[in-house]
């Protein structure tokens, strides 16, 4: 007995010792941990820990599965990431080595964790804060890292260490499932504005994982989808953004997306993840896997996606077995650790922060509350039909007025403590409500939601169709100062939106617009259509039935406050368009090729089912606005666009030079012609040569927004523009240049509201930069 006793302490004891005397992270260097890990250690800790895999490697004499199926993935949003019950992930942890676990949480518009836990009544929601498309419209970069950092701030309290987001893939297509999620079409906005969130999330000590890297514009088949797209428009529209996050935010992580890019899953894909990542931007924190992205472990590891996430045993062997056979060279794990520890190091989790589990969501409701009131834009106002006269009667229709959609669904979904609905929100700043109107709209509702089945988060979203409103219950309700009409619109993941019945408007909603303009406007009563929708519609064969037309976006949980605030002017509306609105489909660039041309079977993927596709960016750089621009199409509302309550006026421009010589700056004064206090976003275009390269007949290259101007009130701003702001990307060479000869700075109000211009002369072409030779074009 005795003798088992002291035995049992002698291992105890030497295990001990074994781990102080073992270098620790933190410690030692980098080089001297990973110098103790063991083949199996290096593999273990850029695999996640999957559901599968409590810890270790699977036994030697495990089958092999042909693929990484649904049944050996890691865990999904929901399931117990250790600390955090909701966490989408996490690393394995080797205390002996003094590495923790890290966790990683889902997040664009929020933290997305569970708020019920285990033997607990408590709960733990976090803040849904507006859409990336709403805070894009803001154009507000300060804006929106003070959203970041209320929204960091709820990571940290939470225990996770990586937020997964912001997502910042371009709107090629209004028809992106995921649209909402992301910024704008252009580049530029999306970078500007990735990196305040980044910068405002980092600021807390947490990180984010950029995302998704690269070129994953659409939901369908995204599993198995081949994107065929050019050097040139690679560099040029959908690796811009990311470049700009990278160089002026320095994201802890890059989430590779799920596609192929000419031939090669992104995850696999070393021209993207070493040679322009790494190589070109310097990036130096480490890639991860989308959950269950690509298919071949050991080729992510060579590519440099240091991290696969979930994890699975699959992958973990597959690695393992790979430097066994000598066809996987173990300096390539040793890099991808050192990538990882070099996070790990900056974690809360390494740092020993004592979370508390109660970040101030009532502080944050009111940030979510101020932002959403930025973003909002005013697209139609006639006669100055808004701001609404307050203390008066409202007949609201639509069903999301009373049933609002304050997000998207999927990883972008937020379990928020409560979500304030149009008509709440109308309420709260003194309006009533048309009560019968109210009634049978709560009553159709409820019973609609009673059939649904309830929806997991990665499912399809419910959403209760528009009701038939016939025409005499319509006119009943003309007693009321003002009609409201709520057309809405909701998406995710998995599945993009459809031409029928979603961008265009169903029978039913244009027989509601209808009915209630005639009805009103017959009793000389204005008429008003709010936009609750997450990407562009058509409004151009509706849109001069209604007075006005308000576009929120979906707002995030204190929407209704928010709708409200701009409605009654107590918010000057500033927000402005950072995706074009079609007049009609047809007239997209990329209306005939917005998800390709699919071949073979159908295949399970994880929850869903898709097939193999392909896509050709036949449009290269002319999508959005430099596409209308192209072919000299009217959107019904172009790229930039947005009213106010106020005029302003552009005056002054002013270049530093008439030649370039390395820097030039421009200066503009705007000034407040109206008669309420406003803001305006001021947007500078330019114009470049195109004698040896096709060129957009103008591009985005500065943007910034104005302090809140009293009437009268005058503001100069600045703009410098960079060599790289002349350049484009020239594939021969693999260069960025600038072509000598006349540039154009055009500033305005929009994309095609141009209030001033000037010129100035580059003499001579100009190479900017030169670059890895990456991406050449392959079937």
């Amino acid at each position: 007995m005795y003798k088992l006793f002291f035995l049992c302490v002698l291992i105890s004891v030497s295990k001990y010792v074994s781990a102080q005397s073992a270098p620790q992270l933190g410690k030692n260097t980098n080089s001297e941990v990973i110098s103790a890990m063991k083949l199996e250690d290096k593999a273990r800790i850029l695999v996640g820990m999957g559901r599968q895999m409590p810890g270790g490697a699977p036994p030697a004499n495990a089958a092999k599965p042909k693929k990484d199926s649904a049944a050996t993935q890691g865990p999904v949003v929901g399931s117990m990431m250790g600390k955090v019950l909701g966490a989408a992930g996490s690393t394995a942890d080797f205390t002996n080595l003094g590495i923790p676990s890290i966790i990683v949480a889902d997040g664009p518009a929020g933290l997305r964790i569970e708020p019920k836990r285990p033997n607990e009544t408590r709960t733990y929601y976090a803040t849904a804060f507006p859409i990336g498309t709403l805070l894009a419209s803001t154009w507000d970069v300060d804006l929106v890292q003070k959203a970041g950092e209320a929204m960091g701030n709820e990571v940290k309290e939470y225990g996770v260490d990586i937020l997964l987001g912001p997502g910042m893939n371009i709107h090629r297509n209004p028809l992106g499932g995921r649209n909402f999620e992301y910024y704008s079409e252009d580049p530029l906005v999306t970078g500007k504005i990735a990196s305040a969130m980044v910068r405002g999330i980092q600021s807390n000590g947490v990180g984010v994982s950029i995302k998704h890297f690269a070129v994953n514009n659409f939901e369908t088949n995204r599993n198995l989808v081949n994107v065929k797209v050019s050097p040139r428009t690679l560099r040029e529209i959908y690796l811009r953004g990311f470049e700009i996050a990278v160089k002026e935010s320095n994201p802890w992580t890059v989430m590779s997306s799920y596609n192929k890019i000419n031939g090669i899953y992104t995850s696999q894909n070393g021209d993207l993840l070493t040679k322009i990542l790494r190589d070109d931007w310097k990036f130096k924190g480490f890639v991860m896997t989308d959950w269950s992205g690509g298919d071949n472990g050991v080729e992510q590891m060579k590519a440099g996606n240091d991290l696969i996430m979930p994890g699975s045993a699959v992958r973990l062997k597959e690695i393992i077995d790979a430097v066994k056979a000598g066809t996987l060279d173990e300096i390539f794990l040793n890099n991808n650790v050192n990538n990882l520890l070099n996070i790990v190091k900056m974690t809360p989790s390494f740092q020993g922060y004592k979370y508390s589990n109660a970040p101030d969501l009532k502080a944050h409701g009111v940030v979510a509350r101020n932002i959403a009131a930025e973003g909002i834009i005013l697209l139609k106002n006639d006669a100055k039909t808004l701001p609404l006269k307050k203390n008066t009667k409202i007949a609201a229709f639509g069903t999301t007025a009373y049933d609002l959609i304050s997000g998207g669904t999927g990883s972008g979904d937020v379990n928020k403590a409560y979500t304030i609905s149009m008509i709440e929100g109308l309420q709260n700043a003194g309006f009533s409500l048309d009560e019968s109107v109210k009634t049978t709209y709560n009553t159709y509702i409820a019973g609609e939601k009673g059939k649904q089945t309830r929806k997991r988060f990665f499912e399809p979203a419910n959403q209760v169709l528009e009701m038939t409103m016939a025409k005499e219950n319509v006119d009943a309700t003309t007693s009321s100062d003002y009609a409201l009409i709520s057309i809405g619109r909701i998406s995710g993941e998995f599945r993009d939106r459809k031409l029928d019945p979603d961008f265009n408007l169903t029978e039913t909603e244009k027989l509601l617009i209808q009915n209630v303009s005639t009805a009103f406007h017959a009793k000389g009563k204005k008429v008003i259509a709010i936009l609750n929708i997450g990407g562009p519609i058509e409004t151009a064969s509706w849109s001069s039935s209604v007075d006005a037309i308000v576009l929120p976006w979906l707002p995030g949980q204190e929407a209704g406050n928010a709708i409200a605030d701009v409605l009654i002017g107590n918010v000057n509306p500033s927000g402005k368009l950072a995706t074009t609105f079609a007049a009609k489909y047809d007239n997209e660039p990329t209306a005939n090729n917005m998800s390709g041309v699919e071949f073979g079977d159908s295949i399970s993927i994880g929850f869903a089912k898709a097939r193999r596709a392909e896509i050709e960016y036949t449009e290269g750089v002319y999508i959005g606005y430099r596409g209308f621009d192209k072919k000299e199409i009217k959107p019904a509302f172009e790229f930039g666009y947005g009213l106010s309550y106020t005029d302003f006026s552009f005056s002054d421009l002013k270049l530093s030079a008439s030649t370039f010589s390395g820097k030039l700056t421009a200066t503009v004064t705007i000034k407040n012609i109206g008669t309420v206090a406003g803001k305006e976003v001021v947007q500078l275009y330019l114009s470049a040569p195109a004698k040896t390269m096709d060129k957009p007949t103008q591009e985005l290259k500065g943007f910034a927004k104005t302090k809140l101007l009293a009437p009268n009130a005058t503001q100069t701003i600045s703009f410098d523009i960079n060599p790289r702001d002349l350049a484009s990307f020239d594939e021969k060479s693999s260069s960025w240049i600038a072509e000598a000869g006349t540039y154009e700075v055009r500033i305005g109000a929009s994309s095609r509201k141009i209030r001033v211009n000037a010129t100035f002369k580059l003499p001579t072409a100009l190479t900017v930069e030169t670059v890895s030779r990456a991406f050449e074009m392959k079937q």
